[in-house]
């Protein structure tokens, strides 16, 4: 969203203020706030900004005709404009409006399309007596929506224009649609005069894939629950977004005057907030189902889990170790029981090809094998644990290679546990501290069974915090009695 830049050579600078050579430079001396020419960013020759030129030339009385027609001077006393009906344009619905400055186009689509409509009715040969093409630029200003302008004039010439200019120009306030019932439909059918229409907000593709799942008998009914609880949240967010673009771009201006903005259209309410954030074991129940699937919905399903909500999953962060004989993740491959892919294995891969799957027994994780981008060599891509399966187990070491390993007293190995959201490292971070995987041990040294939870991890032992920082190498091992060590002392100042 936004103007995009645009550079004039020196000819199309002379082409658009209508001077030969020497009256180029008769205007560079006689007006000393003409805009400096810069270094082409792709040419060798001197260029111009085009939008200062254009700009500079709406604000010179000389050239006031030739400049930017929104930045123009208004007439004094200017004429109410009139409303010219909807045109179908090559980004969508737009409303005309006739104005003392020739008609003004504006597109309800914030996707930097001023140019793009600007430019394809010019070549059309502007049958309509478009002027101007205005489009909202995703923003608030001081008299209304945030506005972007392109001129058939010169449609590769963007700038921003004053939605308080276009409604004075127009003789009436304009219509404005929240994001999410920027609707064609909607746009085409209004007129000046019209109250707010009641629309219901349309499903995005991550409430359509969820509610596919709930219509789905080849899963159960925790599944269902979890799906429906999640599809209402996603639909409880659309409207509470309609409402609060209403609220923001609806309200009073600056100062005494009131923004010009009609508010168009507003969300169905009638059965908002749908019922969400259900029982927390039963949607964790629902989503293991899911990831165990091996229905394509379950996939979907997954994937927009993993994007919004990643701590109902049975996994935490995503994890690559490469394939290496003698490490110590050769130990934990041996343990690993080849499967057919679930859901989970299919959103783990990530588009990449898988050469087998596999599940760790002890802490039920996918698995799978396949290989680096950058160099082709085998990787092992999987999840890591959430918690670990303890016993009457302790801590016994700790391992670094490419991620944190713990070795326990009953002689098992596994990956340390992790959230979603966060990874586990070491070594030297550049000014950032390796607090998520001291967070961790701390919190195995006490308890083998626990749930880190690391919102918190830079509240971590500062000397378990030190011993990680340090660049220790691959395959380091640090026991027990090191790293209790390390906990109880306090890192050295320098």
């Amino acid at each position: 969203m936004g103007v995009s830049n645009s550079y004039l050579s020196r000819t199309e600078v002379q082409q658009l203020l209508g001077v030969n050579p020497f009256g180029l430079w008769r205007l560079v001396r006689k007006y000393d706030d003409f805009p400096r020419p810069t270094e082409s960013p792709k040419e060798p020759e001197e260029v111009w900004d085009g939008f200062q030129v254009y700009r500079w030339a709406a604000h010179t009385p000389e050239f006031a005709q030739r400049g930017a027609v929104l930045l123009r001077p208004l007439p004094e006393d200017v004429a109410p404009g009139r409303w010219a009906g909807y045109k179908d344009t090559v980004r969508g619905p737009a409303l005309d409006w006739h104005t003392a400055l020739g008609t003004i186009r504006l597109v309800h689509c914030d996707d930097r399309v001023a140019t793009d409509i600007a430019t394809e009715v010019a070549g059309r040969g502007n049958p309509d007596g478009v002027a101007v093409v205005c489009a909202l630029y995703g923003d608030m200003s001081f008299h209304g929506p945030a506005l972007v302008a392109a001129d058939t004039a010169h449609p590769g010439i963007e700038y921003e224009a004053d939605w308080g200019d276009v409604a004075a120009l127009a003789g009436q306030d304009l219509p404005w649609w929240p994001d999410l019932l920027r609707l064609p439909h909607l746009i085409r059918a209004w007129e000046p005069g019209a109250p707010a229409v009641v629309a219901k907000v349309p499903a995005n593709d991550n409430e359509k894939i969820l509610r596919r799942v709930v219509g789905n008998d080849a899963f159960d009914v925790t599944s269902h629950l979890a799906a429906t609880d999640m599809a209402n949240d996603i639909r409880n967010n659309r409207i509470d977004a309609a409402l609060h673009d209403n609220e923001i771009f609806g309200k009073e201006g600056h100062g005494e005057r009131r923004n010009p903005v009609v508010i168009a259209a507003v969300p169905d309410t009638g059965h908002h907030p749908l019922r969400s954030d259900g029982d927390r074991q039963v949607l964790e129940a629902g989503w293991l189902g899911l990831a165990l699937s091996t229905h394509p919905d379950a996939v979907a399903a997954i994937e927009v889990a993993v994007g919004r909500q990643p701590d109902l999953l049975p996994f935490g962060a995503l994890t690559e170790v490469p394939v290496r004989p003698g490490a110590i993740s050769e130990r934990w491959a041996h343990r690993l029981t080849m499967c057919d892919p679930t859901a989970a294995h299919v959103v783990l891969a990530q588009g990449k090809k898988a050469e087998a799957f596999f599940l760790d027994p002890l802490t039920d994780m996918p698995v799978l094998r396949t290989v680096a981008d950058h160099d082709g060599k085998q990787l092992w891509r999987f999840y890591a644990p959430l918690s670990l399966p303890a016993g009457d187990a302790e801590l016994a070491s700790v391992v670094l290679h490419h991620t944190v390993w713990v070795t326990t007293s009953d002689g098992h190995l596994h990956p340390a546990p992790c959230t979603p959201s966060e990874h586990l490292w070491w070594g030297n971070g550049y000014g950032d501290r390796p607090s998520e995987a001291a967070t961790v041990i701390n919190l195995l040294l006490d308890d083998l069974a626990a749930t880190p939870n690391l919102r918190e991890h830079w509240n971590a032992p500062k000397g378990l915090t030190a011993l990680l920082n340090e660049d220790h190498k691959q395959g380091t091992e640090l026991t027990r009695s090191t790293l209790l060590h390390a906990r109880m002392t306090p890192p050295r100042t320098r």
